[in-house]
């Protein structure tokens, strides 16, 4: 086989049917052996040339090019796992909402997948709202007729709403859910334009505002859940996801079950946060979570985000402290107390290092090696 002959394969819907598109550089043998498929045309829209999609055709494109055209099949199919994690998902209130005249709800087909799927209720939440707000732009038309052009044009409303990159990201992951996965079209809006990512640096504290942060909060409840934001450098919602049986005490270590991306992982704990966790569970009990709220639930997001803020205000921080704040600060100060990029790496549960690296361009000794020209 020549290496460098090849063909992609995409999802494309024209005229409402579904299309099997074959991109490829201009070559004799490729353009012969495509004229040989059955009926193929051409497409000005999407630079390629396509057959109807159905299971003989794909079979006819596989036996057509085997042995002499490399097929790249990676816009076509998805392996994309699914969730397998115990949190039950919620969608039964989206189907139960009080229809709002005039308002185009959520297919259900669109539920049933996020369901089976097991995403994030958060995700959920999120996919839900976005694809109401894209399908309610477009009342008038079927979804399976909208295509990239309408598309644009609905997530240009959105940036002259002045949104931010992460909103616009989430509207088009909604929509793009749709059609990829529950219609089944993998990669079809594959020239739909992200916004570029924004490269910011995290906002760090130092360990002496940290330690003032712990001593101006309200009890030991609280003061247990900043040591365990900084100290096992936790995101908010795996601190309020964690059991008892959670604190090892034994290895000194805080496990993380069905981190982001479900994930689990271990993480430190520190010898004052198990002295003040122990004093914390003689005062109030937990039963199930290790932190709770009313009726042995589990503790909110918002009062956890709240013990941050007011206590650093308490300490007179003169930045914004959030609990994600606490987390960047526990990666760089290991990072300036010598640990290893890759266990941080670890301990954070990044699956890629690039994304620990950012901690080099804020931790101190990074620039303390360098010698200033002024002096």
């Amino acid at each position: 086989m020549n290496s460098l002959k090849s063909i992609t394969l995409y999802h494309l819907m024209i005229k409402d049917q579904k299309m099997i598109g074959i991109k490829f550089t201009p070559d004799k043998l490729i353009q012969g052996l495509i004229k040989s498929l059955p009926g193929p045309k051409w497409s000005e829209q999407y630079n390629m040339a396509y057959i109807p999609n159905t299971k003989g055709n794909l079979g006819i494109i596989f036996n057509t090019f085997k042995g002499l055209v490399w097929i790249n099949y990676n816009r076509f199919f998805t392996n994309r796992p699914i969730n397998t994690g115990n949190e039950t998902v919620d969608v039964e209130w989206f189907r139960k909402r009080t229809p709002v005249p005039g308002h185009r709800p959520c297919p259900e087909e669109y539920l049933l997948k996020l369901e089976l799927r097991r995403y994030a209720n958060s995700t959920v939440k999120t996919y839900v709202s976005f694809f109401e707000m894209f399908i309610n732009h477009y009342k008038e038309k079927e979804l399976n007729t909208i295509n990239e052009s309408d598309i644009r044009a609905f997530l240009q409303t959105l940036i002259r709403r002045n949104v931010s990159d992460s909103y616009l990201n989430q509207a088009i992951n909604a929509i793009k859910f749709y059609y990829e996965v529950v219609l089944g079209m993998p990669n079809r809006f594959y020239d739909i334009e992200r916004p570029r990512k924004e490269s910011k640096l995290p906002t760090v504290i130092s360990k002496e505002e940290i330690l003032a942060i712990i001593d101006n909060t309200n009890n030991i409840k609280h003061r247990c859940i900043v040591e365990l934001l900084y100290g096992s450098g936790l995101r908010r919602s795996e601190l309020l996801n964690l059991k008892i049986t959670d604190v090892d005490s034994k290895r000194m270590l805080i496990r993380v079950q069905g981190g982001k991306g479900r994930k689990d992982r271990l993480t430190l704990l520190s010898k004052s946060a198990l002295e003040d966790l122990r004093v914390y569970y003689k005062e109030w009990k937990p039963g199930n979570y290790l932190f709770e709220g009313r009726k042995a639930s589990r503790y909110g997001a918002e009062s956890v985000l709240n013990i941050v803020k007011k206590a650093a205000a308490r300490a007179k921080i003169p930045q914004t402290v959030t609990p994600h704040v606490l987390r960047h600060s526990f990666a760089t100060h290991l990072l300036e107390s010598g640990v290893d990029l890759r266990q941080i790496q670890v301990l954070l549960g990044h699956g890629s290092s690039k994304t620990t690296e950012i901690y080099t361009h804020v931790a101190t000794n990074t620039f303390m090696e360098i010698k200033n020209p002024l002096d």
